[in-house]
């Protein structure tokens, strides 16, 4: 798929106030630690990630998202009453119904005319939102549009600690599929896209290129669990990361063939590379397999943690932040999810 008309119009982004260290978790789980003989320190050599960020008590999506929007609409200078479109696209959200982005349409105060709706593909979904937002355009259904994601990883990962320190079963090897979210982190991020004829953005979106490999959807799943004990529903996941990995890398190698083809960019003329970020070992096997220069491939990893689906588009956001992406280069958002879904997006400056 491209595009030809197509603009990406102000980047906002928000990093909660709380930090929590490997450290603090794993403190957290030392009978976990001394029953098992797992080694300090075990969480960050293994991920990469020395620290993350939660929200204070109370933030629900809707509110991250909130504030990641109001500073897209601010950077952008688009009034908010001539958005058309708000999609919000995060793996949490407020409730079941309705669609977190109504929460989020009536905090920003955007017009009665503008469609709202959700979308959920775990930690594809902003990329996802970027198509469905850029297909509007595209047809000239809408002129501008606004994409967000607030994530809030506190409940996961206090469910997981809890569970960890209860289960009596627990062993080496059943830890391992709890590890995944025990690297998740909290943030929001937002961008606001426009038709070109409309307004002039900095970055052109060009087009991109997707994989689906669902006979391994089993291999990351999760959702509420409910305490027998105390009949409170908690979030809980199931993750084979090594596998995960393995069968992921997969489907991004055909992909990347794909989104070559579908955008006609040489591998070597891309400048800046922001993925998904599940951990080191992911980045580094990536890399290494679709034959990438990993001096390109800009981190935020280390500090912020698997934030789902804020991770890709927040990275590229602090990127051009830093200076790291600029004029006159190209840039690929590289997303892999489980379900296994991967996409692949390309963006010109």
């Amino acid at each position: 798929m491209k595009y030809q008309h197509v603009q990406l119009h102000g980047f906002g982004y928000e990093l909660p106030p709380n930090v929590i260290t490997s450290e603090v978790i794993e403190e957290r789980l030392n009978p976990v630690y001394k029953k098992l003989k797992l080694p300090e320190g075990r969480l960050e050599l293994m991920s990469g990630i020395k620290e993350r960020r939660f929200w204070d008590k109370g933030t629900r999506p809707s509110d991250a998202a909130f504030m990641a929007g109001r500073k897209a609409i601010a950077a952008s200078g688009i009034p908010a009453a001539e958005l058309e479109c708000l999609i919000f696209t995060s793996v949490s959200r407020d409730m079941m119904e309705p669609a977190t982005g109504s929460f989020v349409h009536n905090q920003l105060g955007l017009p009665e005319r503008c469609l709202v709706f959700d979308i959920s593909n775990a930690c594809l979904g902003f990329l996802d939102g970027m198509i469905f937002l850029a297909n509007m355009i595209e047809l000239g259904q809408v002129k501008c549009g606004l994409i967000v994601a607030g994530e809030t990883a506190e409940g996961l990962l206090d469910s997981t600690i809890s569970n960890l320190l209860s289960d009596s079963s627990l062993t080496r090897k059943t830890i391992k599929n709890s590890f995944a979210s025990l690297t998740i982190g909290s943030g929001a991020v937002a961008v606001i896209m426009t038709h070109e004829n409309y307004c002039k953005g900095q970055q052109k979106f060009v087009g991109g290129a997707y994989r689906a490999n669902t006979r391994h959807n089993d291999l990351c799943q999760g959702g509420q669990s409910i305490n027998a004990s105390s009949d409170q529903g908690s979030i809980l996941m199931a993750t084979d990361s090594e596998e995960l990995m393995k069968r992921g890398i997969e489907t991004a190698r055909d992909t990347w063939e794909d989104f070559l083809a579908a955008i006609d960019w040489p591998p070597n003329g891309i400048n800046v590379y922001f993925c998904h970020q599940v951990g080191q070992a992911h980045a580094r096997l990536l890399f290494e397999r679709l034959g990438l220069d990993p001096a390109k491939n800009f981190e935020t990893l280390s500090y912020m943690g698997n934030t789902g689906s804020v991770s890709a588009p927040v990275t590229m956001a602090i990127g051009i932040e830093q200076g790291i992406f600029s004029k006159g280069q190209s840039a690929a958002l590289l997303g892999i999810g489980s379900g296994i879904n991967c996409l692949m997006l390309g963006i010109e400056w």
